[in-house]
């Protein structure tokens, strides 16, 4: 993932074909180590390919992975995106603390 992060900042910021040394300098300056395999694999497959093009691809084969969550993920982004992930989240941790303090009254189902 590191490689391929390092790829897209250097397409957003201008590098319309950024070589192995540009990813290797990208992701030097953060401490982390370049693979060279996985760096000549990933300018090997978007080599010629449009950057928008492959993301787009990409978000369609994404949607169709079942996520286990019973279907709260494919719910949220059509609710209003990262905002109603947030909210997801913060109810999901409110149910949490809600069955901690059930622990807290002095007995158990199995004791």
């Amino acid at each position: 993932m590191k490689v391929i992060a390092a790829y897209l900042l250097l397409v957003l910021g201008g590098k319309a074909n950024p070589s192995a040394a540009d990813l290797k300098k990208i992701l030097s300056t953060v401490g982390a180590d370049a693979e060279n395999d996985r760096i000549e694999l990933l300018l090997k497959e978007v080599k010629g390919k449009d950057i928008t093009e492959l993301i787009a691809a990409g978000k369609e084969k994404l949607a169709s992975v079942p996520s286990g969550s019973g279907g709260m993920a494919a719910a949220a982004p059509a609710a209003g995106g990262a905002s109603a992930v947030a909210a997801a989240a913060k109810e999901e941790k409110k149910e949490e603390e809600k069955e901690e303090s059930d622990d807290d009254m002095g007995f158990s189902l199995f004791d």
